[in-house]
């Protein structure tokens, strides 16, 4: 008695895609034209194939889980289960083949050839049916205030469409759309040479498997025609630049009833004459006089909404103080929180002084200490140090 499992090198526990990947492995190396004239081989080859036929098929699975060979041979007898009887016929094993390398679980299927991925051929890249859209790019340039709001944008799109007189059919009527009589409906051509079965895509029909004997008038049979159409674009707020939209479903039609093609939507959100980013924070420069930053003041900031903010500078504020106001930058465009605005002090060296100016300033000079510039009186105390150690 056959022993299916141990055939094939696996437990009686396999899964169905182990199953699978056990069968290729030993198919592979017994195959007849990796094993010219090597009957024992050939022997092989039909016995795995014959194994996979029953195991890859989950009723004639469990009919030889509790019956044995015997039982798929009943089960032949009465209603053409097949396998448990041996493989009589090359043939029969390269259909098993096929239906493992073709992408069917079931033994003997034929949903694909085995020279799109054994032999490294693409013949399902000629297929015309059942083909997505073409998908559509397109630039959108936003305002810098646009991008922190979120905005929507309309343009004027050129796409195929499914033509609206044959819905799609590229037929006058349905009673002229026929069944290819090359192929007879299976979009395929099938080649024996040998002990290979071979398969190409039907050039009367491209692989549709139906012909127009009338084509629609309107689309010339093509079943879509270009159509413009306006389509809104909703930015949402806190996008940055070069991020990237998807729009399912904008693109060109699909053949055949196949889903429409995408609609990618590319951002540039343009510069600000007073802002910058960094992520989701907004950066902006104040400048200060020297009187400002060493007296105190109080500013009404600008903010990227339009508004104004009012900041208290303290006393002796140094340029390049950083002061960070909370949820005033952009918001995530993920919808996790918002970013802050960050306020950067500039303190400008008065020019073009009076003579008073100057005076004064000279006087205020006199009166100065060390104790008025920390950071100096620091820096020069290491520069001692310094000089002192060598």
């Amino acid at each position: 008695m056959k022993n299916y499992y141990e055939t094939l090198g696996i437990t009686k526990n396999a899964t169905a895609e182990e199953i699978k990947k056990a069968y290729r492995k030993q198919a592979l190396k017994y195959h007849p034209d990796k094993n010219p004239g090597d009957k024992t081989s050939e022997a092989k080859f039909k016995e795995v194939s014959e194994a996979y036929e029953a195991l890859s098929d989950e009723n004639k699975r469990k009919i030889y889980d509790q019956y044995g060979e015997d039982g798929l041979k009943g089960a032949a007898g009465m209603g053409g289960m097949g396998g448990g009887g041996g493989f009589s016929s090359m043939e029969e094993a390269l259909r098993t083949f096929m239906g493992a390398f073709g992408g069917g679980m079931g033994g003997g299927q034929q949903g694909g050839s085995i020279f799109d991925s054994f032999f490294g051929s693409d013949s399902s890249s000629d297929e015309a049916s059942f083909r997505q859209g073409a998908s559509k790019k397109v630039n959108i340039t936003v305002s810098f205030e646009e991008a922190i709001t979120g905005v929507d944008k309309e343009i004027l799109l050129t796409n195929y469409a499914i033509c609206p007189t044959c819905s799609g059919s590229g037929a006058k009527s349905s009673k002229f759309i026929k069944t290819c009589p090359t192929c007879n409906g299976s979009g395929q051509l099938y080649q024996t040479r040998g002990f290979f079965s071979m398969s190409t895509t039907c050039s009367n029909c491209r692989g549709e498997g139906k012909i127009i004997t009338n084509p629609c008038t309107e689309c010339s049979g093509i079943g879509k025609i270009r159509k413009k159409q306006k389509v809104k674009i909703h930015i949402p707020a806190g996008v940055d630049n070069e991020m990237r939209l998807k729009m399912t479903g904008y693109g060109d039609a699909g053949d055949m009833g196949a889903p429409a093609g995408d609609l990618y939507v590319y951002i540039s959100v343009s510069p600000s004459d007073t802002f910058s980013r960094d992520g989701d924070d907004v950066l902006i420069d104040i400048p200060l006089t020297f009187t400002e930053a060493t007296l105190g003041c109080k500013k009404d900031i600008p903010t990227p909404l339009a508004k104004t903010y009012k900041i208290n500078i303290p006393e002796g504020t140094q340029n390049g103080k950083t002061f960070r106001i909370s949820n005033l930058g952009f918001p995530n465009v993920h919808g996790s929180g918002k970013g802050d605005l960050l306020v950067n002090i500039q303190v400008e060296t008065p020019v073009n002084l009076s003579v008073k100016q100057k005076s004064l300033l000279e006087e205020f000079q006199k009166l100065e200490t060390e104790e008025n510039h920390p950071r100096r009186k620091n820096f020069f105390h290491k520069v001692k140090d310094f000089f002192a150690g060598n």
